[in-house]
């Protein structure tokens, strides 16, 4: 089991600590609800010190990296990045990332936790003449603050607003990029492993709120952000998980383009759709049958008791014929079905949105 360098903190802070993706990480403080609640009202903060940090630079890598990735690369701006997916030939995603642009031959990725090992050796695998390639993880923390009053803390640490969405700007060794995964206002601070605590005891200093990855679980799930590993797959596309507007495919050639293509021609055949619970029932959980009928179409992905509505909410692939809004389906939880129906996306909108 690994640990980020906020460990101690989080048991200093009453943090419960559980198993993700091989790391040791608080899953709450207080209670998953009460975070929540901070920060789509105030602010809160999250370690995410367990994500992966790549450099890639070098002659040509923008180039390089449109043959890896589904977004146009190319068309960032030094200190723009974007979402995009790395996906396998089958067009399977082999991870979500985030890309930005540091320079003209230099930019920073941004993996998730549990793809760090595989993501790197795919990457390598892939490498071109000149492209130099580095895993960065373990000499970085980072913490992500998010909420309405995010804004106002950035400036009571760097001076000045914080920046539009999709920037990231550089304050010495440490980088901010500005992010909303909660789809709250918000940032994300990468900065080198010894002085984590010290920028931690200082956004909590500045009013944020400590919260673990329940809340950002839910917080994320209202949002209908789909997860690596939960709603995404190698086995399932981006345009089937409903990612298409993050693909392009009017660029040059990258690996699962053709597949995708395809698919897009001859028309999807599943789905990845928000689905509501009508019935009051236990929270939803991952591979959950989904039923229409007397008959399972399918299994949950992503799914909770959503705090902010009070109801819950699930995401799951379902054949095409079943996907439109206000499609009737029940989830079987241990035995028991219950009332839902397909809902549009997001499941919920932030009031400053």
């Amino acid at each position: 089991m690994k640990r980020t360098p906020l460990y101690q903190k989080h048991l200093d802070a009453g943090g419960r600590v559980v198993d993700f993706a091989g790391w040791e990480m608080p899953v709450q403080y207080k209670g998953i609800l009460d975070e929540h609640k901070a920060v789509r009202s105030s602010v809160g903060v999250f370690d995410i010190s367990h994500m992966g940090e790549f450099f890639v630079s070098g002659p040509g890598v923008a180039a390089w990296l449109e043959g890896l990735l589904t977004n146009r690369v190319g068309a960032l701006a030094e200190g723009q990045g974007h979402y995009t997916l790395m996906l396998n030939e089958n067009g399977g995603v082999i991870d979500d990332l985030i890309v930005y642009r540091f320079g003209t031959e230099e930019f920073l990725l941004i993996v998730n936790a549990s793809m760090i090992d595989g993501d790197a050796a795919w990457i390598q695998s892939h490498l071109a003449p000149g492209i130099k390639f580095e895993n960065a993880s373990d000499r970085y923390a980072a913490v992500a603050v998010q909420g309405p009053e995010a804004p106002k803390l950035f400036t009571a640490l760097f001076g000045g607003e914080m920046p539009e969405k999709n920037r990231i700007v550089k304050f010495g060794e440490t980088f901010a990029g500005i992010t909303g995964y909660t789809g709250e206002e918000g940032f994300e601070l990468f900065v080198p492993a010894a002085e984590a605590e010290a920028i931690w005891d200082k956004v909590l200093a500045l009013g944020a709120k400590p919260c673990g990855l329940g809340a950002r679980d839910t917080l994320r799930l209202e949002m209908a952000y789909p997860l690596n590993g939960s709603d995404l797959s190698p086995e399932r596309t981006p345009l089937e998980a409903g990612l298409g507007f993050f693909v392009d495919l009017e660029k040059g050639d990258f690996i699962g383009k053709s597949v995708l293509a395809a698919q897009k021609l001859s028309g999807l055949t599943r789905r990845l759709v928000a689905i509501q619970v009508l019935d009051k029932a236990p929270p939803i959980r991952s591979h959950y049958p989904v039923i229409v009928g007397d008959m399972p179409i399918s299994e949950t992905g992503s799914g909770a008791l959503s705090p902010s509505l009070g109801y819950g909410i699930a995401m799951a692939y379902l054949p095409i014929e079943f996907t439109k809004v206000g499609q009737e389906v029940a989830i079987d939880v241990r035995g028991k079905q219950y009332r839902a129906q397909v809902v549009k996306k997001p499941f919920y909108r932030p009031a400053n949105r």
